[in-house]
């Protein structure tokens, strides 16, 4: 089951190294101050943290605008779905 939220920013682990498009943050960027976030993140909680492994532009332009929260999609997954997305 999903449900969106805002979720703190310093609240979400990011396992993953991202590769950032400056370009694109940067657009992002613009398009966050102007209207908003059009498409939330995606993120799983497990155990009670949250975990982002996509949605690294628009977390990255978050941060950069000194945001404190974003919206977000949860997904709650078990182990074996958790240990999956660290593979």
């Amino acid at each position: 089951m999903k449900k969106r939220v805002a979720v703190p920013i310093d609240a979400i682990n990011r396992p993953h190294e991202s590769v950032i498009d400056e370009n694109k943050v940067a657009e992002l960027m613009r398009s966050i101050s102007e209207i908003g976030l059009r498409e939330p993140v995606d993120l799983i909680e497990f155990e009670g943290k949250f975990y982002g492994f996509n949605g690294c532009h628009r977390y990255t332009a978050h941060k950069r605008l000194g945001r404190t929260t974003i919206e977000a999609n949860i997904r709650q997954v078990d182990r074996a779905t958790f240990r999956l997305h660290l593979m």
